[in-house]
């Protein structure tokens, strides 16, 4: 097994958008300037917080370019990739490689539900092999909640065992303490990330590498505090305040509710474009999320956003 590279606090970047829908490529540079000045050991382009499945193979392409040529340097670049179909699975994960992204954020195909391990391994399979460049490495998304489709440990230790090289993580957002605890048990030196903030705290005493979770936009320099104190005695202090946060608007939808605060705490109402099928929060829920976020102590100022 190839030991990871990548560990550390990566936000899954959000998205602005234009009147038009189109990408707001320069805001959204300059968001992942500030996320990586804030604490973030690197950034997830494209992942489910970035609406990445409403974005066109092109948009995505396009996107990541333009944030290499802005100085972004693609060692701490992990940008999704995983696409129902193999061919733009494909040809996303090789273009981040050719930019010379650190590793890719890979969904199991998630159109068709109940399909097997040997219908998932073939599918990696296909990828690493059409791809064909020893510089891929792959992290797994596992996320049952929304694709429905998942990685069961043997179908990991079979990839690892034909893909030592190339498959090296893998991102636990199945919000399942017991699942994730059975990865870094079972694949110690693995690059296992939680996608969920609860588990931050656990997941770094059980030697993980981390964590990738929608927060992370926001409340950035408190999850980069915990990751570097995490063996200290505020640890547990931080680890509270951060799943605070997150319950003050878990009833609501997490991209627009994120997006909310953005704009709130920027002056930015661009921000609060959603693609569709999305929608805004109502004002109903934007005065009962304000109103539970009053007072966070880990909500940066508002200059600071």
């Amino acid at each position: 097994m190839t030991t990871p590279t990548l560990r550390g606090i990566f936000a899954p970047t959000l998205t602005p958008f234009q009147p038009d829908l189109s990408p707001d490529i320069p805001r959204w540079i300059a968001h992942c300037q500030w996320l990586l000045e804030q604490g973030c050991h690197g950034l997830c382009p494209f992942g489910t917080t970035s609406e990445a499945n409403s974005l066109s193979v092109e948009e995505r392409m396009e996107m990541l370019a333009q944030l290499v040529d802005a100085g972004v340097s693609p060692d701490v670049l992990m940008p999704g990739t995983g696409c129902c179909a193999i061919p733009d699975t494909v040809r996303l994960t090789r273009h981040a490689v050719e930019l010379g992204c650190a590793g890719v954020l890979v969904l199991p195909p998630f159109y068709y539900k109940g399909v097997s391990d040997e219908g998932l391994f073939r599918t990696f399979a296909e990828i690493i092999e059409r791809v064909g460049d020893s510089r891929l490495r792959i992290y797994l998304y596992h996320i049952p909640p929304v694709a429905q489709v998942g990685f069961s440990l043997s179908l990991i230790e079979r990839l690892l065992k034909h893909y030592p090289s190339t498959v090296v993580g893998i991102k636990d957002s199945s919000g399942d303490w017991n699942n994730l605890h059975a990865l870094l048990t079972h694949f110690p030196g693995f690059g296992t990330f939680t996608g969920s903030e609860r588990f931050l705290l656990q997941t770094l005493q059980a030697g993980g590498a981390g964590a990738i979770n929608a927060v992370a936009n926001v409340i950035a320099a408190a999850e980069r505090a915990l990751y570097d104190d995490w063996q200290s005695a505020k640890a547990a202090e931080l680890q509270q305040q951060i799943v605070a946060f997150r319950q003050a608007f878990r009833t609501l939808p997490p991209i627009p509710a994120l997006k909310q605060i953005l704009a709130d705490h920027r002056g930015d109402p661009t921000w609060l474009t959603v693609r569709p099928p999305l929608v805004g929060l109502t004002e109903a829920e934007v005065a009962e999320m304000q109103a539970a976020l009053a007072g966070s102590p880990i909500l940066p100022a508002r200059e600071a956003l």
